[in-house]
């Protein structure tokens, strides 16, 4: 069975926010708001969404910059932003920040759905086909790039790969790869450090290896298969 898509809300109103996470979930998104650009960029940024509506204006704060800083962050996924403004600058401007669509309030709500499943739609046909891991020699390959793994590392990136989306404690990495090692727990990051440092740029692989705030490290994007 999929997962119902991950959806995060922006938008400064709690009102709007409440009945977006209403008509949104009625239509199969499991949807998180957020009130402030600088905590949606740190969720953005920190969790695995597959889309995002954000409203143009947040209070003090600017959906249109919260989006550009994203796009610089490295987020990729599906952005639809949402005003009460119909200028074409502001459309121009949103767009021209990283949004994928852009839809003017009052609005049909069938219209944001739609809106949203073609950018999904869009997002979905353009990702790579999964990167390749090998345990006959230890190497991580598409079409374009290979790299060689350590032993080490080969098993830290497939034990991410089989959970990817969930994220694994410094601890439960260290358990399971370490056990039994006079080492400290800080190893598992200097080897997190290694395969972030041969991913570069992780787009090449279609996925990347995030820190998720209080639960640890996580894959993120299409992982590797065997």
């Amino acid at each position: 069975m999929s997962h119902a898509p991950r959806l995060l809300v922006v938008d400064d109103d709690p009102e709007i926010c409440s009945a977006l996470a209403r008509g949104l979930g009625l239509h199969g998104y499991a949807v998180e708001t957020c009130n402030r650009a600088d905590l949606a960029l740190e969720r953005l940024s920190g969790q695995s969404f597959d889309a995002a509506v954000i409203d143009v204006m947040l209070g003090a704060d600017s959906g249109i910059e919260l989006v550009r800083s994203a796009r610089a962050a490295g987020v990729q996924l599906p952005v639809v932003m949402l005003s009460a403004l119909s200028e074409v600058e502001q459309r121009a401007a949103g767009l021209a920040a990283g949004a994928d669509d852009y839809v003017v309030k009052p609005f049909a709500f069938d219209e944001l759905i739609a809106r949203l499943q073609v950018q999904q739609h869009r997002a979905a046909a353009m990702r790579p086909a999964p990167a390749r891991l090998s345990a006959a020699d230890h190497s991580l390959s598409t079409p374009a790039r290979r790299l060689q793994l350590t032993d080490r590392e080969f098993a830290l990136l497939a034990l991410l790969a089989t959970h990817a989306g969930t994220p694994l404690s410094r601890g439960e990495i260290f358990d399971r790869l370490w056990a039994g090692d006079s080492r400290s727990e800080n190893v598992v990051d200097v080897y997190i450090g290694y395969l972030r440092k041969k991913l570069k740029p992780s787009a090449d692989f279609g996925f990347d290896i995030i820190t998720v705030r209080q639960q640890g490290f996580c894959l993120e994007g299409t992982p590797p298969r065997p």
